[in-house]
């Protein structure tokens, strides 16, 4: 393994272990949705990292993330839109609250 991907994984699995614990921990929605977000943007980074040192004149990985991070956008903003519903129809925006909405 090169010395300059461990600069860029690193800092990749700290953030995908950051993601883990907040998204474990966590009982607020838009914490979560935080926590997602953190894990899929280390995922994107991984790919770009190995494109780069398996196939170091392709741009696929690159290319992959672009999508992947149009979307990441578009999950978030659907994800906010009912969030922001629940809130409404709940008050607040705790996991444990959203049983409520049932009755």
């Amino acid at each position: 393994m090169d010395l300059n991907m461990l600069w860029y994984l690193v800092p990749s699995i700290v953030m995908f272990v950051a993601g883990v614990y907040g998204f474990l921990t966590r009982k607020n929605m838009i914490a979560l949705l935080i926590s997602l977000e953190l894990m899929l943007n280390s995922a994107d980074l991984n790919f770009v990292v190995f494109n780069r040192y398996l196939f170091p004149g392709s741009m696929e990985g690159m290319v992959f993330t672009l999508f992947a991070v149009a979307i990441a956008a578009a999950e978030t903003a659907i994800a906010i839109a009912i969030i922001v519903n629940i809130y409404r129809a709940v008050g607040n925006t705790d996991i444990n609250s959203v049983d409520k909405m049932k009755y």
